[in-house]
């Protein structure tokens, strides 16, 4: 992989996937600096992923399309059984890295320019807090309604999340009131990855709590049909596509 790609993810994920150690950072706008773990993280084989996914993935079903697939695995576990799978991610390389992998259907494309490209799905996956694409209130309704446009009369999202009360870290309820008083939710973050000597554009993120997501959904024609928990406020939400008139 050249050097002189600026791609944090896509040098994190390359250099896992050649069997190197890797460690991802995560550097939010306020300074403060986090250890999201490692590259192989996004390797791991099923029985290694935590319970809430691998419970998550019985509600699969039709066409499938992963946004933020990062390495892969959700595909290539759906692709192994059976499942029409396309793969999507931001990062050029890290696409390159899925289809080294042997997933069939991966696209470089971002989530905001997501459109009927690819036919309809049945299934969207928004796993690993992928959730958080989702920016912010008001942008999050936009990208639910493409979804919305880009899903069958069965749609389904298959998202994860972490509530972002469920902390007692200074410095995390620092910045939920740092937000607020700049009219922002709580939960909302910006961020950038940092890898070795690359380094991400700063992007929003957004963690949410169940009841903040379901007061985003209204209107959008979605709807929480149930909830998986996992540890230290993690959840997932199974999100149906609300029946027309």
């Amino acid at each position: 992989m050249p050097d002189d790609i600026p791609d944090a993810y896509g040098h994190l994920m390359y250099d896992a996937y050649t069997g190197k150690n890797t460690t991802e950072v995560v550097e939010r706008d306020d300074g403060y600096i986090d250890y999201a773990g490692g590259g192989k993280d996004y390797l791991r084989k099923f029985d290694e992923w935590p319970e809430i996914q691998r419970e998550a993935m019985k509600f699969a079903r039709g066409r499938v399309l992963d946004i933020g697939c990062g390495a892969g695995r959700h595909s290539l576990y759906l692709q192994e059984r059976g499942f029409e799978v396309y793969g999507i991610d931001s990062s050029a390389s890290v696409i390159s890295v899925c289809r080294k992998r042997g997933l069939k259907n991966a696209h470089h494309m971002p989530f905001n320019r997501l459109s009927r490209e690819f036919g309809l799905f049945d299934t969207i996956l928004m796993l690993g807090n992928n959730l958080g694409l989702l920016e912010n209130c008001e942008r999050a309704k936009t990208h639910l309604k493409r979804l919305h446009r880009i899903t069958t009369k069965r749609g389904r999202i298959i998202g994860e999340s972490r509530d972002p009360y469920q902390t007692d870290i200074p410095e995390h309820l620092e910045y939920h009131e740092f937000n607020r008083s700049r009219g922002r939710m709580p939960g909302q973050l910006r961020i950038r990855i940092r890898y070795k000597k690359y380094k991400t554009p700063w992007f929003n993120y957004l963690l949410m709590s169940k009841e903040e997501l379901e007061d985003i959904l209204k209107n959008t024609g979605w709807a929480v049909n149930e909830y998986i928990d996992g540890k230290d406020g993690m959840y997932i939400a199974i999100i149906d596509k609300e029946e027309s008139d």
